[in-house]
């Protein structure tokens, strides 16, 4: 669904098979307390000038601490830049280390520095992920490297919902993801989390049809080349499949250079995320391979709300993987602002629910509803 608002507001943004879990005991309902659940908002900088200057910056943390929020996701990889000063981007694609508009500073520093005096929680969250680019931002990424771009069935670049992708099967892509996200967590060591969404890991699931991908599903499938309709259901558990490899292969390697980062992601609802975006995310959290998953639950009525969160414990999370789960809120997408009593509806959903969190998208939205923020998470 961020896909969604993603391509609304930068033209603008967006919206295996998983093993049912054996009917459990209900627990009984706990009562969460601001010291144990998750009170997060995104910080992004699109629609936003949050970041781009220190006084900004200074006053969007104190904002977050006053509405009582406790993490802030902050956006680190979009439009085919970091918002950290990145050899990894500078070295790969002979671009700027960082967004043109934050040459000279250190947000991802600044931002820690500030949460740190309110015992907020930063997270980067790299939004953008294996998309290249979106309506021309970030072109660079396809032009220095072409052979990286996702193809489809008819041999041409998959563009979907507004972006042009990366091919998340091709090692040589991943590599330089997990470059990406190794360089955050060894530069910043009081980084709290590291963070992707619905394009990380993910790959539209008409993407596919690379050469090297052709050839490594020959190899493991007899022979048989893969079928011409994306929507396959074994092609597409396929491909998930490699995912779920690489999401393993991310939590081995940033827990091994760092213990006790934590590892967050943020699909869409599921089954979406998989039969469109080849995101298996339930086997993720069953594995262990995440210490949060904030499935964005962006709804406009009660009614739909309220029937999406009902379906993740115990189809897609089983019981005792519950606190897992932070339930993305949506609080602003263009002109667009919940009322202040549909979001108390959201939240009394959730602890209805069994979830102590949930994440609002995004940063902006709190302004345009301090009144139920006045009393959030106190």
């Amino acid at each position: 669904m961020r896909l969604l608002f993603s391509a609304f507001l930068v033209a603008a943004i967006g919206l295996t098979a998983c093993k049912k879990a054996e009917t459990p005991v209900t627990p009984t309902p706990t009562t969460p307390t601001a010291a144990t659940a998750v009170r997060g908002v995104w910080l992004t900088n699109v629609a936003s000038n949050a970041l781009y200057s220190q006084d900004n910056l200074k006053a969007a943390v104190e904002t977050c601490a006053k509405s009582g929020i406790n993490h802030i996701f902050v956006v680190m990889w979009n439009k085919g830049y970091t918002l950290y000063p990145s050899e990894v981007v500078q070295r790969t694609f002979n671009v700027s280390a960082i967004e043109s508009r934050l040459e000279g500073r250190d947000p991802l520093r600044e931002i820690i520095n500030e949460a740190k005096k309110y015992n907020i929680k930063v997270y980067a969250w790299f939004e953008y992920g294996f998309a290249a680019d979106n309506s021309g931002l970030g072109e660079h990424i396809l032009r220095v490297k072409p052979d990286w771009a996702a193809l489809g069935a008819d041999g041409k670049i998959v563009t979907k919902n507004g972006f042009r992708w990366m091919n998340a099967l091709d090692p040589n892509v991943q590599n330089f993801m997990l470059s990406l996200l190794r360089e955050v967590v060894q530069k910043y060591p009081d980084l709290d989390g590291i963070q992707g969404d619905d394009r990380l890991p993910a790959l539209p699931v008409e993407c596919g049809y690379n050469p090297g991908v052709v050839s490594l599903y020959k190899a493991e499938n007899g022979g048989a080349v893969p079928p011409a309709d994306p929507k396959n259901a074994a092609w597409i558990d396929w491909r998930a499949g490699k995912l779920n490899d690489f999401m393993k292969r991310i939590s081995t390697d940033l827990r091994q250079l760092r213990p006790a980062l934590k590892i967050s992601m943020a699909p869409s609802v599921f089954p979406f995320a998989k039969t469109e975006y080849l995101q298996d995310w339930p086997t993720w959290v069953a594995n262990g391979w995440v210490d949060m998953v904030c499935p964005q639950i962006y709804r406009y009525n009660i009614a739909d709300y309220r029937a999406e969160i009902a379906k993740i414990v115990p189809t897609q999370v089983p019981f005792d993987k519950r606190d897992l789960v932070a339930p993305g809120v949506l609080l602003k997408v263009g002109t667009y602002a919940p009322t202040t009593a549909f979001l108390q509806q959201m939240v009394d959903a959730n602890r209805q629910a069994g979830y102590k969190s949930e994440v609002f998208f995004f940063y902006e939205g709190l302004k345009d509803n301090a009144d139920f923020f006045a009393t959030y998470g106190k």
